[in-house]
Formats: structure tokens, sequence, C-alpha cells
């Protein structure tokens, strides 16, 4: 005496596979994005996009504040 399930495996199978397949892609676009983001801010903080600092200057000695 089997219970039998109104749906078949296949059925089943089916319809899981959209949810997977939605779920996957979702996923590659979060990674794109997330890498997109990073990239982004990587140009923020590039050299060229900051001041260049007097690096020179800091290795010679501070002139004493003469008061």
């Amino acid at each position: 005496m089997a219970i039998e399930s109104p749906l078949e495996p296949d059925w089943l199978l089916s319809l899981a596979t959209v949810p997977l397949i939605t779920t996957l892609l979702a996923g590659r676009l979060l990674a794109d994005w997330a890498q997109q983001v990073g990239w982004a801010s990587e140009e923020i903080f590039r050299g060229e996009r900051l001041p260049v600092l007097p690096i020179a200057l800091l290795s010679e000695p501070l002139p004493e504040d003469e008061s």
C-alpha cells in the first residue's frame, strides 16, 4: 500500500528548475555588481586622483619656529 503523490517526480524537477536558475543568475549579477563596486572604489583611491604629497620635504629637517 504505497502512498501516491499527486505530482510526478518529473513535474517536481521541472518546478524546482526555474527557482534554481533564477537564484544562480541573481548570484552572478550580484557578484558582477560587487566587482564593479570594488573597481569603482579602487579608482577613488588611485594615485592619479589624490594630491601629490611633498615626500621629499618630509625627509628634510623642519625649520624651527623663531619666535
